[in-house]
Parts: structure tokens; sequence; C-alpha cells
């Protein structure tokens, strides 16, 4: 039977990995039989219709232009469909501090008005896909999922409240809700904002680039690969109700992070870093616990950094007409920018 799967986010980051995964553009061995995908996305600033490129002539691919507030578009959608897998997010945490209106609207009021029609139209399973930053920030240890939350950031904030909403929805209608909350993910297509592909391409132009406060901050690192590959052991063999932490089995702090980025790329520390002001209010450590999934799941991260990293550095290398026009357009002053 053909699983009909609403993807919401689907031209981003993670969410075009997941349905080129699913529908055979990443690796053969990946495709996922019986599926039909629709992808919702409003397409802003993140969102990158070339990311679909590779599965947009699939005849089992779709795509739609709108918002996840849009309570008329999301329950017709939710009506075609059998599951949900919610990647539509806001996700910068430094654009959530300058600027926290619009992640309380996407990640809060968009994540309900997806619940509430998943539930009036009977769908089968909603995956909500999280992060470990609704933990907070942790000087030692991992956290399981049962540890309570406590973001702090704006972003984080309104990803911990959009995974309670989530879960009050199983709790009290019996939705199939599953949450799944991964480590910092990093691969190809990434949006250069967020630190490797910033650095990437900084050091790709000759550029330096900026490490905050004294680069002691620590995360876990997940490729998107492992990431994809955890998000369908979750959606096909989770359990209802049930949250699954997703890490990737690399920590290090920025600092660490940076000399790697350097050495691949061929720069140098004293010629290509420049230390900036800490951001506000910056959590200083994270650090998931993923026994949960491993045991019950199955999952365990196949890529190794250095290859993961290697493979990453040459896919900017070779991509610059992907993200030249991104970064162009991040470079401008913020008040020139579209």
């Amino acid at each position: 039977m053909t699983e009909r799967i609403l993807v919401t986010g689907g031209a981003g980051f993670i969410g075009s990995h997941y349905v080129r995964t699913l529908l055979g553009a990443e690796s053969p061995e990946d495709t996922v039989p019986d599926v039909r995908v629709t992808v919702l996305d409003k397409l802003t600033y993140a969102g990158n219709l070339t990311n679909l490129a590779p599965v947009c002539a699939h005849p089992d691919f779709s795509f739609v232009q709108g918002d996840i507030c849009d309570p008329d578009l999301v329950g017709r959608l939710s009506a075609e469909h059998d599951q949900v897998v919610h990647f539509a997010a806001e996700s910068h945490v430094d654009r959530s501090i300058d600027a926290s209106a619009e992640f309380i609207r996407t990640n809060v009021t968009g994540t309900h008005t997806l619940l509430d029609a998943a539930h009036r139209a009977g769908i089968k399973t909603f995956l909500h896909v999280s992060t470990d930053e609704v933990y907070g920030s942790t000087e030692r240890g991992s956290w399981p999922e049962t540890d309570p939350l406590r973001p702090n950031s704006p972003y984080s904030a309104s990803k911990a409240a959009s995974d309670l909403i989530a879960l009050s929805y199983h709790r009290t209608h019996g939705l199939d809700v599953r949450v799944t909350r991964c480590s910092n993910n990093y691969g190809h297509h990434h949006y250069p904002e967020k630190i490797i592909p910033l650095f990437i391409t900084n050091l790709l132009d000759g550029r330096k680039v900026p490490l905050y406060g004294d680069g002691g901050n620590v995360r876990d690192w997940l490729h998107i690969d492992d990431h994809v590959r955890a998000l369908e052991l979750a959606r096909t063999r989770g359990r209802a109700g049930e949250v699954y932490n997703i890490g990737g089995g690399t920590e290090l702090s920025n600092r660490e992070l940076t000399r790697l980025l350097l050495a691949v790329c061929g720069a140098t520390w004293d010629e290509s870093v420049e230390y900036v002001t800490d951001r506000k209010g910056h959590d200083r450590r994270y650090s998931v616990d993923w026994t949960k999934i491993r045991e019950e799941l199955g999952y365990t991260p196949r890529k190794d950094f250095a290859t993961g990293l290697a493979e990453t550095v040459r896919w900017y290398r070779d991509n610059r007409a992907w993200w030249e026009p991104l970064v162009s357009e991040l470079r401008r002053p913020a008040q020139l920018r579209r």
C-alpha cells in the first residue's frame, strides 16, 4: 500500500535531503518504496527549490508553495495524506535573538495548525522533527529523553513549545505523534548562515571566519545522511507518543571544529580566524543520550566525521553556483537584503 506523506519545510536543508532520500536521489539503497511525497514549503530565505531539482520530475513527487499557518491549505492537504513529517521551522538562533515574533508564529502557531488539521483528518502518523537545543545547556553528561526542557533562546523556546503541543495531541486526542530531537546537522545543501557552511564558504572565498567568544562552546555533530536514516526509523518503527534523541557521536568545541575546517580548506588560524563578541545567552554545551533510539530502533551513525566533513567541503567547492547567490545576499547590509 502506498503511503502518502506530507513533508513540511521540504525545500530546506534537512527536509529536502529527506525527500531526495525517500525518492532515490541520494542513494539507491536508501530509496523507500511505495511512497508518494508532497512538499509544503513557504520558500522563505532558507527554502530553495533547487534543493528539490533531482526529484522534481519524479512521478511520486509534488510541490505546494504555502504557509503552515494557513488552516485552509493545511486542512486540505492533511485530508489528502496518510502521514506528516514536519520539518518546517525558523531555526537560526541569531535571528531569533534579533526578531523572535516569526519564530513564535511559525514554530508554535504553525505546528499547532498542522496538528489540529492532522487530528481532524485522521492522519496515521505525525513525525515532529525537533532539536537538542530544547534541553538547554549542560556542563557534563548527556540528556535522556526524560530530562526536563530548559530552553535558553527564543528559537529553542519556540521549539520546546511545539514539542509539548505535539505530545499533547497524542495524550489528549490519541494522535500518533512521534518527536525526534537531533544534535547539530552538517552536510551538503546547508544554508550558509550556520557555522559549518558559513566557515567553508568564507574560507573558499579567502575570507576570515568569525569565532564566537573563546570558541569553547561544544556541540555534537550529526551527518545529514545519518539523521535522515534515524528519522525513517522513527517514522516506520517508532512508537506513538515517544521522543527519540538522535546523536552523531562526534562532540567538538567550536575551536576544534574550526581547526578541522581550516585543515580541510588549506587555511591557517592566524590568517583566517577572527574572534567576535559572543552570542547573547550562548549555550555552552549540548549533548544528547541516544541510547533509546539505538536499543529500540537499531540506529547507529555510519558516517565518520572526518569523511563527512571532507565530503561536505568538496561539495561546496564543486557547487559554487548553488551557494554564491545565497552568500552574496547574506553579506549585504541587513537593511538592503530582500
